[in-house]
């Protein structure tokens, strides 16, 4: 072909580099854009067949090279529910079709993308910048555990977390060997004990008995707080239960070292009424102030605090909860005191935990693990046919989407691109040295045929 086909050559490399160029700008102006993956290109020479000794250099073409695997830089994010992927994987998302009164429509079709500014709608859905709505798996508030494994658009409704009742108290405390109740005396002996013969017509036993309303003036003065905590029914009401301790015996008046727990049944007993009701059980310590036989759990039957039902609480000591060591104050010291009930509670916001879950915080102080962001892998994830907003469409080359990527889900974090404008400036200068080369080659070519023409002239 000669110079018609230097001409021809020349012109696919302008063809070939301009594409180039297209590429370059567009990944320099997405620069700043979430979650963009840039494109580079890729050249391909085209030889044609010929004999060895006869074979040409050939033409160009230029096709797009993806970087859909090459992860930009993270950065963290003021807002909650942002969230990136570290290693591999891609957000499965929904786009609407349409919009019926003002609500998103979805036709199923799912997309990819690894922009992850998503946030709650008015309608509870996460939406990140570009429209795209978030896809994930439920979760079982009762037991966490994830709802099936087909992801579905999420949706957060401002629903109230049911009130869960109290059923176990964790009470861990040191009781002092010398309490000092207000009827002790450091000069009377057995002063700091409760003394049963002291409560009129209602005498207290080991490990059982009541205090009548009659007796609670008495019972205050011999015992002394053991703290106080909040629990709930079953309907969410808070009730506050109040724990005194009492010395019943004691190693030094040639007994062993005794002790009874009460709570408080009714604040407002008349003289006959139960006040004070004992936990059932005695708690005795040996001389290196651990109990002995120890005792890990008791469980209060049928508890009613000033009228209202609590049902069966177990009280819950683990071993070594409850010692007897000396105290210089002379009171209990209470090394924990919690429980298990809460009110309901409203949705207040949601955030990203690093379990790849969406955590929502309620009102009464719950966090509730509520959903599963689903990622998605390909075998060929180069292949991905790329749409607006950073999504990807899956084709016959990239394959299905597996779910399950070993990626991990960076709450509170953003994805930048990964342009390196460096490297586009370099590719730039490049690439316009090797379109203006292509030119002089048209211009010495078009020399070169003038040259003939004036020859046959």
């Amino acid at each position: 072909m000669g110079i018609f086909g230097a001409l021809t050559n020349a012109v696919a490399g302008m063809r070939a580099q301009s594409y180039a160029l297209e590429n370059i700008s567009g990944n320099i102006a997405n620069s700043q854009t979430t979650g963009f993956k840039r494109v580079d290109t890729s050249f391909a020479d085209l030889i044609p067949d010929a004999f060895a000794t006869k074979q040409l250099a050939g033409s160009v073409t230029a096709s797009s090279r993806s970087t859909n695997t090459v992860q930009g830089e993270i950065q963290t994010a003021a807002v909650g529910t942002f969230m990136a992927i570290n290693g591999d994987g891609f957000f499965v998302v929904q786009k609407p079709s349409s919009f019926i009164d003002n609500r998103p429509v979805f036709d199923s079709a799912d997309f990819y993308t690894r922009r992850g500014d998503f946030q709650l709608d008015r309608d509870g859905f996460l939406v990140n910048g570009t429209g795209y709505y978030l896809m994930g798996v439920p979760i079982d508030p009762l037991t966490g555990n994830p709802i099936g494994n087909v992801p579905q658009v999420l949706q957060f409704k401002n629903d109230f977390s049911p009130a869960v009742p109290t059923t176990q108290i964790e009470y861990r405390v040191n009781l002092a060997s010398y309490p000092m109740t207000q009827a002790h005396d450091v000069n009377v002996p057995r002063s700091e004990l409760l003394d049963p013969a002291a409560f009129g017509t209602n005498p207290l036993a080991a490990g059982s008995g009541t205090v009548l309303g009659s007796d609670v003036a008495t019972f205050l003065q011999q015992s002394i707080s053991g703290g106080s905590i909040t629990v709930y029914d079953a309907q969410g009401t808070p009730v506050n239960v109040q724990l005194r301790w009492a010395k019943t015996d004691g190693a030094a008046y040639g007994g062993t070292d005794s002790w009874e727990l009460f709570y408080l049944e009714n604040g407002n007993a008349g003289a006959a009424d139960v006040a004070w009701r004992n936990a059932g059980v005695t708690y005795t310590f040996d001389g290196s102030g651990r109990m002995n036989p120890p005792i890990d759990s008791v469980t209060l039957n049928n508890v009613t605090v000033n009228g209202t039902a609590l049902g069966n609480i177990e009280i819950v000591h683990s071993n070594g909860g409850i010692t007897q060591f000396a105290d210089p104050n002379g009171k209990v010291q209470v090394n924990l005191l919690q429980q298990n009930g809460y009110p309901a509670g409203s949705l207040q916001s949601i955030a990203v935990s690093d379990k790849g879950r969406l955590v929502g915080t309620y009102s009464n102080g719950r966090m509730i693990d509520l959903a599963e962001v689903t990622l998605a892998t390909f075998h060929g994830p180069e292949r991905l046919k790329r749409m607006d907003g950073g999504a990807f469409l899956a084709t016959e080359e990239s394959g299905t989407a597996l779910y399950g990527a070993t990626g991990k889900v960076m709450g509170g974090s953003l994805e930048g691109s990964n342009t390196d404008i460096a490297d586009e400036f370099t590719k730039l200068i490049v690439t316009q040295q090797a379109y203006s080369a292509n030119t002089r080659v048209i211009s010495t070519g078009n020399d070169m045929v003038h040259d003939l023409l004036n020859m046959l002239r």
